[in-house]
């Protein structure tokens, strides 16, 4: 029996109205590549529902054609809503910077990463993806990343992309706030934290890595 994979997408296209954002392709193009690779059972959702954006700069002009291909899957996603976790073996959470937007205060997303996770099924999320985890709060009213070895785009790398005055908030210091034991590498290095069944990558650069990962958690 293939495992049936969740994969949960930003519908938020703006940072500002200078600035369009969304997912950034190869966090979802590579993981979802790497899971088809496996047999998995992809479902593409999102909040909203419908078309998920994908952020303009994340598309280069040799962008492999492989990446490009998954694009499509983006175009008309299955909202949350309709879904339940028991339906699922795990959730996989690419970035990009529209995560920071609607990911954080979203109920249903929350309920869904849960359960997930209390059922003992993987969670895994790369670069901004890990947004969607700050408020998750376990049955036991803990934070699900609290006392947790985590990773994500770090307030360096923000920095470093001069976004970090237009977020919300930033990612790092967020987790740190919430009682995560934050792990990174240098600026733009791939690196991956693995506590039990929660997965945690650090950037673009990491989600191969992160999707080899979850394969494995989910293999076992």
């Amino acid at each position: 029996m293939s495992k049936k994979v969740l994969m949960i997408v930003t519908n938020h296209d703006k940072i500002n109205e200078d600035a369009p954002t969304g997912i950034w392709l190869s966090e979802f193009a590579e993981a979802y590549n790497e899971f088809q690779k496996h047999g998995f059972d992809v479902t593409v959702a999102s909040p909203a529902g419908g078309q998920a954006p994908v952020d303009p700069n994340s598309v280069s002009d040799d962008e492999p054609q492989e990446n490009l291909d998954a694009k499509p899957l983006l175009e008309n996603t299955t909202p949350i809503d309709g879904l339940n976790a028991e339906d699922f073996d795990a959730v996989f959470l690419p970035g990009g910077h529209g995560t920071m937007f609607d990911f954080p205060d979203n109920e249903k997303l929350q309920r869904i990463i849960r359960n997930t996770y209390e059922s003992e099924k993987p969670v895994a999320a790369v670069c901004h993806g890990p947004a969607g985890l700050v408020n998750v709060k376990l049955s036991d009213g803990q934070y699900i990343v609290q006392g947790k070895r985590v990773n994500a785009f770090t307030d360096a790398e923000e920095a470093d992309t001069t976004l970090d005055q237009h977020m919300p908030f930033l990612l790092e210091s967020k987790l740190r706030e919430r009682g995560a034991h934050f792990y990174s590498a240098p600026n733009w290095s791939e690196h991956v934290e693995t506590d039990g069944i929660l997965i945690t990558g650090q950037n673009p650069q990491s989600t191969v890595a992160v999707a080899k990962e979850f394969v494995r958690t989910l293999q076992n």
